[in-house]
Order: structure tokens, then sequence, then C-alpha cells
């Protein structure tokens, strides 16, 4: 059964909204998009500036692993720098069809 996964964070203080676009660009197709079992992921903005990430996985095991490496890998430090660690809540859902 596939596996939904969604993030939802507000960036950090004086982080221009245009250049973490460029640096979400990055990390889907640098980092996400190689990883096994990724399917699709789409980032959203509110008109209040929270941001939801939504990422469709084809297991929770190739949720997992890819979150595993996430932190540490060298292509998401600049997209995690970027986001204010305070405002993140994420959570975790199987897709019922």
């Amino acid at each position: 059964m596939s596996t939904v996964e969604t993030v939802r964070f507000k960036l950090t203080p004086g982080t221009d909204a245009e250049e973490f676009a460029r640096l979400d660009e990055k990390v889907e197709t640098g980092y996400m998009a190689k990883r096994p079992g990724f399917l699709s992921r789409e980032v959203t903005r509110s008109e209040e500036g929270e941001f939801l990430v939504i990422v469709h996985w084809a297991t929770p095991e190739d949720a997992d692993a890819t979150m595993q490496g996430f932190f540490g890998a060298p292509e998401t430090q600049d997209f995690l720098a970027a986001i204010d660690k305070s405002t993140v809540v994420s959570g975790r859902y199987a897709r019922l069809s």
C-alpha cells in the first residue's frame, strides 16, 4: 500500500521565498526523486507563509529509508537551513485506494 507523508513548516526569518523555491527544486531533483519508491511530491504555500509538502511513496519502508538519510545528506543541507525547525509538523498516512 502506498504511503503519503506531509510536512508543514515556515521559513527562517529573512529567507526569501523565491530562493527557497530554488532550494526546494534542488532537493526534489537531486535527492528525493532519486530515492527508491519515490512516486511524486508537491509543495504549496499558504497566504500566511506556511509551506505544505506532500510526498507519495510506494511503501512505508521506502519513506523510512529516505528520511533516515535526509538530514545528513549533502544535497539537503541548504534546504534544511532555510526551514524554521520550531514550526515543523509532519504526518504519515496510508493511501486508501
